[in-house]
């Protein structure tokens, strides 16, 4: 039978299993990469945040917001303010990640409209946000948004489902490309995220129905051309890291099996072929389904929606090798779903959909968690997570 998590729907007993030996034989030289990495990268994860906002969807019926937390230097969050994105939620949990994201020169966000089927850019300025574009999103129930340079994929998951193009204009706003929508590997595909990787030429989508990894490649005018797939380790692909050298790691919820859950590595090709590289790995939790990296990418964090936790796992930057620091690194309030990490990756924000609250977890440079804050008052349905 094929399940798709819902992100406020699942509570499970925790079990504690034994975590799983990482195989490091063919790793001495990403291991010396990664040292190299992490110590040019310990001042970087230790300065100030300047002002960083962390920003989530509220997914309301009667209107979509983008709200915003600003962080403090004591890695606290405050509410900000919240800015209508000029579409509609869907009030409930949308089985993604990615549904909020920052463009990579920090100046606009994107965001899904799910109820109104429609994607929305706001300019990042110094009093705020200001709305720029509301485009259709070429389909149904816009869930995962992502973008490279000018060009931006959205994910619709509803109806027969598929991901469509757009490009992100000087004025910061949203305009089709035509001949850019292509449909997913099923119609009942059940997809959860998608993201470029690949420096914008390959699209990486996760199916949790059909238990797939698909690609498309890219071409120079920013059209999708050959797919391929591949089996993922374990049932239900959900939501995935993007890391470098065309490594992706994603969390294998198991259908919500107690204790079941995994995570996986794959490496992308330039052509858009797919490669389990390790996996699955045991988080030894329940409903493992978002993922998140830092930005040395030398540590991957999931957070376990069954479990009301998060989980820890060393990451091999090069190789893409994985192994699990710890199974409950940190324990967050009920039904946590999307996460995000600071610019200077000290910070781990959860958003926990069952609490309506976000867990503050200051992150050490072992990797290791500490809770420093939830922030309540959430509304029911919130989604997604990104920081700038």
């Amino acid at each position: 039978m094929k399940i798709i998590i819902q992100s406020a729907a699942i509570v499970f007993s925790v079990i504690a299993f034994s975590s799983c030996q990482k195989d490091i034989r063919s790793d001495n030289n990403a291991s010396a990469v990664k040292n190299f990495e992490f110590d040019n990268n310990i001042q970087a994860r230790n300065s100030g945040i300047n002002n960083e906002s962390v920003y989530t969807l509220s997914n309301q019926m009667d209107g979509n917001k983008v709200m915003v937390y600003r962080h403090t230097t004591d890695g606290s969050l405050a509410y900000h303010s919240s800015y209508a994105t000029g579409g509609q939620g869907t009030g409930g949990g949308l089985g993604n990640q990615g549904a909020v994201v920052v463009t990579y020169d920090k100046d606009v966000v994107l965001a899904v409209n799910p109820g109104s089927n429609s994607i929305s850019s706001l300019k990042i300025t110094g009093s705020g946000l200001n709305l720029k574009s509301i485009v259709s999103s070429g389909g149904t129930t816009p869930v995962s948004i992502t973008q490279h340079g000018d060009l931006v994929y959205v994910l619709n998951s509803g109806g027969t489902g598929n991901i469509s193009g757009f490009r992100l204009g000087t004025n910061e706003k949203l305009t089709p490309i035509a001949n850019s929508t292509r449909p997913l590997s099923s119609m009942t595909a059940g997809a959860a995220q998608i993201s470029f990787v690949r420096d914008g030429k390959v699209l990486v989508i996760t199916e949790k129905a059909t238990n797939k990894i698909i690609t498309y490649t890219v071409d120079n005018n920013g059209l999708p051309q050959a797919m391929h797939s591949i089996m993922a380790a374990s049932n239900t692909p959900f939501g995935f890291a993007t890391g470098k050298y065309g490594n992706i790691y994603v969390s294998e919820a198991v259908g919500g099996a107690p204790n079941g859950s995994n995570v996986s590595s794959y490496n992308v090709a330039a052509d858009g072929s797919i490669s389990l590289t390790q996996g699955p790995v045991a988080t030894t939790q329940t409903a493992a389904c978002w993922v998140v990296i830092t930005k040395d990418n030398n540590y991957i964090y999931t957070t376990n929606t069954g479990s009301n936790s998060v989980s820890s796992f060393d990451v091999m930057p090069m190789s893409g090798n994985i192994s699990l620091l710890q199974a409950a690194a940190g324990a967050t309030q009920m039904g946590p779903i999307d996460a995000a990490i600071s610019s200077n990756s000290n910070y781990l924000y959860v958003l926990n959909a069952v609490s309506h609250s976000i867990s503050v977890f200051g992150l050490a440079n072992n990797g290791s968690l500490t809770h420093l804050q939830t922030m309540t008052g959430l509304p029911a349905g919130a989604t997604g997570m990104a920081t700038n």
